[in-house]
Order: C-alpha cells, then sequence, then structure tokens
C-alpha cells in the first residue's frame, strides 16, 4: 500500500448551520483562501456533526449547499482545493470509530464545548454530541494532514486530536498518524455583535440586524452598519483610547480587517472623528468588500446541480486520499479485509 505521507497538507470543517456572516469571514474562511497558496487543503462541510443535534433534512441540505457556496464565493477554488460534504466520504465514520476505542471517556469528560452545548440536559444528550470530537480527529487524520487552522475555541479538539493519534501510534507500535500542528494567524479578528460588543458575532442570535450575512444585499449591509450600538464619544487617536469601548473597538477592528490593514491606521485617519463619519465610510468599505461574495453566492444557489457537482468531485478526491490510508489502519489495527488483499 501507499505510505501517502504528506509534509504540509490542512484540514479543516465547517459546520453546515445556514448562511454564513462576517465573523466566519474574518475570523476562518478570509485566512482558508490563504491557505491555498503554501498548503495541499482539504475543506470539508461537516454535516456528520451537525446531526448531533436535531435538524430538518431538508435544511439540512439547503444549508450544505449554502455554506459551500459561500465557501466558493469567498475564494475556495474546488480546483486548487478539495471541498466536499463529510458524509459523502465514508473513511470519516470508519475511522471514528475506531478512535472510539482508543479514547478515553475521561479525555472526552473535559471537552468544555459539550458541557456547553449539553448544558443542563447532559443526561438527555446524543451519543454523537458526547462523541464529536472523536469524529473531529478523524476527520483530520483519515487524510494525515499536517496542520490544522484553529481559533481559542478549537484548541482543546486538536490537542485531543493528538492525544488519539499518539496513543494509537503507541498502542500499535507504530509511527503511522502524524501529531497535526495548530495553524494560527494573527490576522484573524474576533468579529463581535453589531448590537452588543461584548457577544461574538452569531447566527443564533434573534436580531438578524446583529450580523452581516455573507447574502446580504448593499442597502441591507449599509442599513446595519448605520444601525450598529456605538457610544456618543468621538474615536480616539491611540489603540489604548477604545479600552472599555467594545463596540467602538469592534468597528474599527472590522473596518480595519476589511482594508487589510490595523487599527492603528485606522485610528490615525479616523481618530477624533465621531461615528457619523466613520460609520458611512465602514459601510462604503463594507459594501465594497462583501458585494462580490453575495452576488456570487446567489448566482451560485440558482444553480444547485452546480454546486452538487463540486461536492461530487471533491469527495471523490476526497476518498481517493482517505481510502488508502484507512486500509493500512485496518492492516495495522488486524481487521481481516477482502481475499487477496492479506
Amino acid at each position: 500500500m501507499p505510505e501517502n505521507r504528506p509534509e504540509n497538507r490542512i484540514f479543516s470543517g465547517i459546520q453546515p448551520t445556514g448562511n454564513l456572516h462576517l465573523g466566519n469571514y474574518l475570523g476562518a474562511i478570509r485566512n482558508w483562501v490563504t491557505l491555498q497558496d503554501s498548503f495541499e487543503s482539504i475543506y470539508c462541510v461537516v454535516d456528520l456533526h451537525a446531526i448531533t443535534v436535531p435538524q430538518d433534512p431538508q435544511q439540512l441540505r439547503q444549508s450544505t449547499r449554502e455554506v459551500t457556496a459561500s465557501l466558493i464565493a469567498a475564494g475556495i477554488s474546488p480546483q486548487r482545493s478539495i471541498l466536499f460534504n463529510q458524509s459523502r466520504v465514508p473513511q470519516h465514520s470508519q475511522l471514528a470509530w475506531i478512535f472510539n476505542c482508543v479514547a478515553r471517556l475521561g479525555w472526552l469528560n473535559r471537552m468544555t464545548q459539550f458541557k456547553e452545548k449539553a448544558g443542563k440536559n447532559r443526561e438527555n444528550a446524543t451519543v454523537g454530541l458526547f462523541a464529536y470530537p472523536t469524529l473531529m480527529a478523524a476527520d483530520i487524520l483519515a487524510y494525515r494532514a499536517t496542520h490544522v487552522p484553529v481559533g481559542e475555541d478549537q484548541k482543546q479538539h486538536l490537542e485531543l486530536t493528538r492525544d488519539i493519534a499518539q496513543s494509537f501510534n503507541m498502542n500499535y507500535g507504530v509511527e503511522f498518524f502524524p501529531l497535526p500542528e495548530p495553524q494560527i494567524f494573527g490576522s484573524a479578528t474576533r468579529v463581535m455583535s453589531l448590537r452588543d460588543g461584548g457577544s461574538k458575532m452569531s447566527k443564533s442570535e434573534a436580531s438578524d440586524n446583529s450580523r452581516i450575512n455573507l447574502t446580504d444585499d448593499d442597502n441591507l449591509i449599509a442599513q446595519k452598519i448605520r444601525k450598529a450600538k456605538t457610544d456618543p464619544d468621538a474615536l480616539p487617536s491611540q489603540v489604548e483610547g477604545l479600552a472599555g469601548r467594545p463596540e467602538a473597538q469592534n468597528l474599527v477592528g472590522i473596518y480595519a480587517a476589511l482594508a487589510d490593514s490595523d487599527v492603528e491606521t485606522v485610528l490615525r485617519e479616523f481618530g477624533g472623528r465621531g461615528f457619523g463619519d466613520f460609520k458611512p465610510a465602514l459601510a462604503e468599505l463594507a459594501v465594497a468588500k462583501l458585494s462580490p461574495m453575495g452576488r456570487e453566492m446567489r448566482r451560485l444557489l440558482a444553480n444547485p446541480g452546480d454546486i452538487d457537482a463540486v461536492l461530487d468531485d471533491g469527495a471523490a478526491r476526497a476518498e481517493a486520499i482517505a481510502a488508502p490510508i484507512i486500509e493500512q489502519v485496518n492492516e495495522i489495527v488486524g481487521f481481516l479485509g477482502p481475499v487477496g488483499r492479506r
């Protein structure tokens, strides 16, 4: 069997939870686009993870297409990268079961996201919700990925992936799985709600005015920025002046990210000026940057067969990588394969 040991392969996944927003773009997707220049990139819409909580089947299919369209519109190239939805590649589930037999309950009990998602209803949470970190490890290691782009909320899961890889290697006396490294970006922007600078921008917040969706048209983008919560003071000329002003800090950070600049530069330009001057400038910039993505998304969604064709092709290419790796795993574990394989 081929060794299939990459040196520079990155894997990342995204939940199919409806239209993506500005926070998703500036916090992760924009950096995924950049990674295509230096990594063999594999990007996955993680629909298996999605069903750890109840889903409407028709909405799940639609959300999967919407997220795929968002990624393509943002600059993920289906030719340069592999883009697919997780459920089409069975090796993810196969490896997850093997990892369920490697991981320890104590490791999973420490996962803070399960505690947050299960809340007080822990006893009624599904096994899938509890064990999804092992599926996440399988997502990464089915391709023997060497790097994973992570935010603060994913570091713990990557550490678990490394623990599972190391434990598998030790249990079977092999050096098969790599210990994937985090790919952390200094340019990742934490985007907060437009209605509350202390809360992260989220699809789950009730008010649509709290976020800029990538499908919003020009007028809606500008309107949401005009209505964004601010304070009565002028913008400071120094970064220190943003302390204790979460809404101002959020809007300045969004401007800096969209302008490919930094907060210091933005404040040199707008320091001493009020939001009556700043918000129109931010709205103009946001429309210029986001409007082309929205138009491309709408074009793609009007042709769902084209999106499905991208996912079909991506799944075939992903499975071509994962299948021989899982065959090697089966050999290592001791599974008896088809006649002629052993």
